[in-house]
């Protein structure tokens, strides 16, 4: 795809993968040779943030501004099993005796702290997936609360049908987003797990075969937990032992 003139961007309204709203594009950071160094953008609370370029994707008049962990995943992902077949190709010409020892030596190291730095990335990559999943499944559990709450004061009567269903489309679109994000979470770490291990990146399509359906928590009947049995009381009783 033809790269997006972010010139004609200014003023326009920026969203994230799952349908939320961001913000504005409102200017540029651009070098004294015109290449463009960064993307201000106005937030919806009013805060302003710079990005790179490479965070955005433009598809018309559509602007998504990417999750940075999708982009870092996607790099380690790339640069990992590059440095390993690299190391791997080197150790088989030193065992053929095509390279002197002296230079192995010298890459070898360049490239196992190349990896081991690398490495490093991901598995802080994979701290803050997991403390973003966390997020998530606490917003779900808020969410299915809200819905709860939603559905009794409707039962009683103190809400009307119309309002009722405005805020049960908020929840339940709210509900898919957040499941949304989540799958993409586990995804990505399930990725950067396996690149770890060494084995070989999965694709988002044998992905979305290995995760199970997950359907918003919104659209699940609550079925009761059911009580434990009371206990069986036995009375028992004593005799006094007659007087001898």
């Amino acid at each position: 795809m033809p790269s997006p003139n972010f010139f004609l961007l200014i003023g326009k309204p920026v969203g994230d993968e799952y349908g939320r709203q961001v913000g504005k594009i409102v200017s540029l950071a651009v070098t004294p040779n015109g290449r463009i160094d960064g993307v201000f953008v106005e937030h919806v609370d009013g805060d302003f943030s710079r990005y790179s370029k490479k965070r955005f994707r433009v598809e018309g008049d559509s602007v998504t501004l990417l999750p940075f962990a999708k982009l870092k995943v996607k790099t380690l992902c790339d640069q990992i099993p590059l440095i390993w077949r690299k190391d791997q190709a080197l150790s088989d010409l030193f065992e053929k005796k095509k390279i002197p020892s002296d230079n192995y030596d010298v890459l070898h190291k360049n490239f196992e702290g190349v990896l081991n730095q690398l490495k490093a990335d991901a598995q802080a990559t994979i701290h803050n997936i997991d403390k973003q999943t966390v997020k998530c499944d606490q917003q779900i559990k808020e969410l299915n609360s809200a819905l709860v709450h939603l559905e009794i004061e409707r039962e009683i009567g103190r809400i009307d049908d119309k309002n009722y269903q405005t805020s049960i489309q908020v929840i339940q679109e709210g509900l898919k987003r957040i499941h949304a994000e989540k799958d993409d979470l586990e995804s990505m770490r399930k990725q950067l797990s396996n690149i770890l291990l060494g084995d070989k990146p999965i694709t988002q399509e044998e992905t979305e075969k290995e995760l199970p359906t997950v359907y918003p928590a919104a659209t699940q009947p609550l079925v009761p937990q059911e009580l434990p049995e009371p206990p069986h009381v036995v009375h028992v009783k004593i005799e006094a032992n007659p007087a001898s």
